[in-house]
């Protein structure tokens, strides 16, 4: 399924993958359906509406969760009417956003793309309204005959969150773990926090991981975990797991310090 600025992938019959491959972000929502609740982990750039392309989806009512509160990720957050995010960052999402608008700007214009019709990057602003309720670790979402858990795995940002289902060996990972540039050079990033918690996410029994960005295929799953965390407690033992210690390649990612 496709439109004018959203892809739509249907994962499983009742999971769905909403991205934006048209950015440079590559950014990726998703979209899981029980019997009873939905829940849309992440809400995208915000350049395009997406509460239409999720009402296509699905009937149920809609909870909008936040792997983290970056500009590319909470771009429709608005939209929703339960909308969710970890506590330490919920003051980003109602005037206290990290990064001035200049900045965010300068990062959506990047490279060049077809944004939808209508779209005035002049007029872009991030989100600010808020939210209805706070995420814990450990929290469990019951949609109906399907479960997941919320996992405080910070590094990436102070109150990042995986997504778990343990029944089907699927970790909705954010930006803790994707194929491409793992960024922990911001000042509000934590290396240490970052390798903690990715020792915590490769300790599952893995057999999906669903990324925030890029490439949707991470074969074999596992590996992708395991390679992160043998670099960076490399990375550690050489003292460079630190701010502003460079960008370091590996097999298919790169750690940005």
């Amino acid at each position: 399924m496709s439109g004018s600025w959203f892809q739509i992938q249907l994962l499983e019959p009742d999971t769905y993958v909403i991205s934006e491959w048209s950015h440079w972000e590559q950014t990726h929502c998703y979209l899981l359906l029980g019997r009873e609740r939905a829940l849309l982990i992440d809400t995208g750039l915000g350049v395009a509406s997406l509460r239409p392309a999720v009402e296509d989806l699905t009937g149920l009512p809609v909870t909008a969760v936040l792997s983290h509160a970056h500009w590319d990720h909470i771009g429709s957050l608005g939209e929703f009417d339960r909308r969710l995010a970890h506590a330490l960052e919920a003051p980003w999402l109602s005037g206290s956003f990290p990064l001035s608008p200049r900045a965010v700007k300068s990062n959506l214009l990047r490279e060049s793309c077809p944004f939808p019709p209508g779209f005035d990057p002049e007029h872009y602003t991030v989100y600010q309204g808020g939210v209805t309720g706070t995420i814990a670790d450990g929290q469990v979402f019951d949609l109906g005959g399907r479960t997941v858990t919320a996992l405080y795995t910070p590094g990436h940002s102070p109150g990042h969150l995986c997504y778990w289902e343990d029944t089907r060996g699927a970790l909705y990972s954010g930006d803790l773990l994707y194929r491409g540039k793992l960024d922990l050079f911001y000042p509000t990033t934590d290396p240490a926090a970052f390798l903690t918690s990715v020792e915590r996410v490769a300790a599952l029994p893995l057999r999906a991981i669903r990324p925030g960005h890029f490439n949707l295929d991470v074969p074999p799953e596992l590996e992708l975990a395991r390679d992160v965390l043998l670099a960076a407690q490399s990375l550690k033992a050489q003292g460079r797991l630190h701010h502003g210690a460079g960008i370091f390649d590996f097999q298919g990612f790169s750690i940005h310090l």
